[in-house]
């Protein structure tokens, strides 16, 4: 059985850990986590010795190699030296995105896999699931002709926004990173990935246009407990906080980055003094809340992507067309429309639960898990879907639109 050292037992390291029981085919031997609460339940869960519990992963990383592989789920500016260090020491890595916070770290982390002969799986979790094998499955036979254009998009979701990128841990660029790295590095890599190709030029627009102060609504209170609106307002922590109790899945996410304190009591609590409790107009946040993507191909194709606060949390949706024919894709069901024939054909690619991080992306997060374990196993790195070349390659699309989105300009990807 392939053991592993989680580094980082935040939700997602916690997500991995949990996949490691449930499939029977990993076992957590080693934890370490700043927070006290989180580092001594993620070790009674998996019973990790005492001796292999740490506060600062440096220190699981001072002794010799505890286990086959690292899960480096520390917050994103944190990924670095952990990732490097623990490739180093030979342990296999599943990293969670983005990578790191520059262009330099990231390669730090590729080279570091590359000379140590480990294997490095970024969880670009989107690759893994049935809409997206099933749908590749299609333009690979053929049955839209060419690809000419891709439009995807991205709903963050309104909740979702003020939560991660208004309230939560991914609101400042300098904190995290750019809103495009922490949360639509997925989707730039899935339309290459669908693609089959990486872009030549790319362009962007995006700004943070609505959660600014100026548009705080009349007589709003720094703090949603005590506002005199706040039963108006869709961004409500009070709503969204208290409707998770009850539901499984809203409690282990999003109400456990709040509080491990599931009553009512809690969480009223966590809002009045944490920083989930914050009008989400008055935040220090500074990321985007809406953002245009449009890349060109060296075959003269095109794709775009919409990155948006002001939608439901839903899967991401993509409309792809062909010379043949077009796909239409909500996350789930694909509708496969042949210009021969003027058929649809509509196909239900069987994937599991919502988008979320709560439910497992769709059923990506436990089929990355699985093929990175399984690669392990086998010692057979193709049965991983990215390495760290290829996953370097596509974050370097996501800082070519930041650069593009900042600069006003259209930004040329040449080859490295």
């Amino acid at each position: 059985m392939v053991t592993l050292a989680i580094i980082g037992a935040g939700l997602r390291g916690m997500s991995y850990a949990r996949r490691a029981l449930e499939s029977g085919m990993a076992r957590v031997v080693a934890v370490a986590e700043p927070d006290p609460e989180r580092r001594r339940s993620m070790a009674a869960a998996h019973d990790v010795p005492a001796e292999n519990v740490f506060a600062d992963w440096r220190d699981l990383l001072a002794r010799d190699r505890l286990a086959d592989a690292a899960v480096i789920s520390t917050q994103d500016s944190m990924h670095t030296e952990p990732a490097v260090r623990a490739a180093d020491l030979g342990y296999h890595l599943l990293l969670e995105k983005p990578m790191a916070q520059s262009e330099e770290e990231a390669a730090a982390i590729a080279a570091a896999a590359d000379r140590n002969d480990v294997l490095l799986a970024v969880c670009h979790v989107m690759r893994y699931t049935p809409y997206t094998i099933r749908l590749r499955e299609l333009i690979a036979e053929g049955r839209i002709g060419e690809v000419m254009n891709i439009q995807h998009l991205e709903q963050v979701g309104w909740w979702h926004q003020a939560h991660s990128f208004v309230r939560g841990n991914w609101r400042s660029e300098e904190g995290s990173g750019p809103m495009l790295m922490t949360k639509a590095c997925h989707d730039l890599d899935w339309i290459t990935h669908v693609k089959g190709a990486l872009p030549e030029r790319v362009s962007s627009f995006g700004n943070l246009v609505h959660f600014r102060a100026e548009n705080r609504p009349d007589g709003a209170a720094e703090r949603c407990v005590e506002c005199p609106v706040e039963s108006t307002c869709p961004y409500s922590a009070k709503r969204i906080y208290l409707d998770c109790l009850g539901d499984a899945d809203k409690e282990f996410w999003p109400l456990s980055a709040v509080t491990s304190d599931h009553t009512k009591e809690g969480v009223l609590s966590a809002l009045r003094e944490g920083p989930y409790g914050r009008c989400a107009y008055t935040c220090d946040n500074d990321v985007v809340d809406t953002q245009v993507v449009t890349m060109e191909f060296a075959d003269g194709t095109s794709a775009t992507c919409t990155v948006t606060a002001f939608a439901a949390l839903e899967h991401r949706k993509t409309r792809i067309f062909g010379t043949r024919g077009s796909i239409d894709g909500d996350g789930v069901v694909l509708r496969v429309h042949d210009f021969v024939t003027d058929e649809v054909t509509v196909i239900d690619t069987g994937a599991n639960g919502d988008p979320t991080a709560a439910t497992g992306h769709g059923g990506g997060d436990a089929a990355l898990f699985d093929a990175f374990v399984d690669a392990i196993g086998k010692n057979d790195p193709s049965l991983v879907l990215t390495d760290g070349a290829e996953s370097l390659a596509t974050h370097r699309v996501v800082w070519a639109a930041e650069q593009a989105r900042r600069t006003g300009t259209v930004v040329s990807l040449l080859p490295h």
